[in-house]
């Protein structure tokens, strides 16, 4: 099968993170089968009660138990939901060179050009490589937290699969939330003074983030745009009645930290004693939700120079999260990279140009090559 018939195979799949992944897997492990590489699976069932799988895969004669391995390529294999007037989401379509359709460049593109990369390969010739495929990863890599607490992996490199135009993107900024919950005091609106209202406490919060923001806009890396850490007050909800002096409010701030140290929840600690020290009415409570840092890999290294090399693209920084994060500090080098433009994902514009998926499949063949 051709790159293009693997992708076409793969969007009909459906497998939005709500529904168990079985389907992709499955696909995968016998395309993988066919090509001799052997596989394992780790399976989890999540908080709704379904069941997903992460799968590791091996090329023949490579023990699925050696965990210090050359290389390792990671794709996620589920995708974001998608509307119900998004008529072909799951029926591929191709028009102008391009394959439409939802997960075509995020990340099934990349899983297709995996998968015809190792079929076309000379299995004898093919370093001690892993394929890792993930789930969960649109709602908070949780597959691949799952994997590697089973499974203590080492590898030399690591190529993660994510729309980035066949740059390798060697530098992302992670991703962190929390929740930040405000408690007063109610009491009739009529008499304000006898309660403490979580929603102007909150408010107050909100301008010292303001200030936060301003401290953490002075450090600026210059591989991404904007070049500093970013941080988002996303939803808000607080009061039970237009009468009432409102005893609770409750709202999400998500910060994308650049890679090195994350001072962001020290600063907002650092606000919230402040805040606290002024009403001691008002009570804060700070529970962080996920902290992935960002990485980094050095522009003079190997695996960097060899995608550049293989592409003709200089390499580039990505202002999403992705697993990366999670991968990077048990690598010595991480790069992000796969066919597609992230600008078109996670919406009914989702596509990915044939002739980018024919030179990923190139790319993929070189690296995994012995070094």
């Amino acid at each position: 099968m051709t790159v293009v018939d693997h992708l076409m195979e793969l969007i009909r799949i459906p497998s939005v993170s709500a529904m168990t992944n079985r389907g992709v897997i499955r696909y995968a492990e016998n395309a993988l089968h066919a090509a001799t590489w052997q596989s394992r699976r780790y399976a989890f069932i999540d908080a709704a009660g379904v069941e997903k799988i992460n799968l590791v895969a091996a090329p023949s004669g490579r023990s699925l138990d050696t965990i210090d391995i050359d290389i390792a390529f990671v794709c996620h294999t589920d995708t974001v939901p998608y509307a119900s007037t998004w008529e072909h989401a799951t029926d591929p379509r191709q028009t102008s060179g391009f394959i439409h359709g939802c997960g075509a460049c995020d990340v099934k593109g990349f899983l297709a050009c995996l998968l015809s990369a190792v079929q076309t390969s000379d299995s004898e010739q093919i370093a001690d490589a892993r394929i890792i495929l993930t789930a969960d990863e649109e709602v908070g890599c949780i597959g691949a937290k799952q994997l590697l607490a089973q499974y203590p992996l080492r590898p030399a490199k690591v190529v993660i699969g994510e729309p980035t135009s066949l740059h390798a993107a060697r530098a992302g900024k992670g991703y962190c939330l929390a929740e930040v919950t405000v408690t007063g005091q109610e009491a009739h609106s009529a008499h304000p003074a006898q309660g403490a209202s979580a929603i102007l406490a909150a408010a107050h919060l909100l301008v010292a983030f303001e200030r936060i923001a301003e401290t953490l806009a002075q450090t600026q890396n210059p591989l991404f745009a904007p070049g500093c850490t970013t941080l988002n007050v996303g939803t808000i909800q607080g009061g039970t009645a237009k009468n009432i002096v409102p005893g609770t409010c409750k709202f999400l701030v998500e910060w994308r930290p650049i890679p090195g140290p994350d001072h962001v929840p020290n600063l907002i600690r650092e606000a919230i004693r402040a805040l606290s020290s002024a009403d001691h009415r008002i009570q804060y409570e700070f529970n962080i939700l996920r902290q992935q840092p960002g990485f980094e890999t050095a522009s003079d290294s190997g695996l960097v120079r060899a995608v550049e090399g293989l592409t003709g693209k200089p390499a580039a920084s990505i202002p999403f999260g992705s697993e990366a994060s999670l991968f990077a500090p048990i690598c010595d080098e991480t790069v992000v990279f796969g066919p597609g433009d992230m600008q078109t994902a996670h919406s009914n514009r989702e596509c990915v140009e044939i002739v980018q998926l024919h030179k990923a499949v190139e790319c993929m063949q070189l690296l995994l090559q012995p070094t």
